[in-house]
């Protein structure tokens, strides 16, 4: 899945999987999000033994890739 929006800095890639992170400081609970839906979509991709990677999408946004193996 890819999206043309503000992206995410490098320093956020680090983090974005990581429970209740925001990569943009101005949202809170209320404006945008709890930060947990890629830490939810981390768990979801691990517990079918597969992998979630992001990279940018030049010249802006994200791209988001899930791989999920067959047992």
């Amino acid at each position: 899945m890819a999206d043309t929006g503000i992206g995410i800095s490098d320093g956020g890639i680090k983090h974005i999987f990581e429970r209740f992170y925001r990569e943009d400081r101005a949202r809170n609970r209320e404006t945008g999000g709890s930060g947990l839906g890629l830490s939810i979509a981390m768990m979801i991709v691990k517990a079918h033994n597969g992998t979630i990677k992001v990279a940018h999408n030049e010249p802006k946004g994200t791209i988001f890739t899930a791989k999920l193996n067959r047992s």
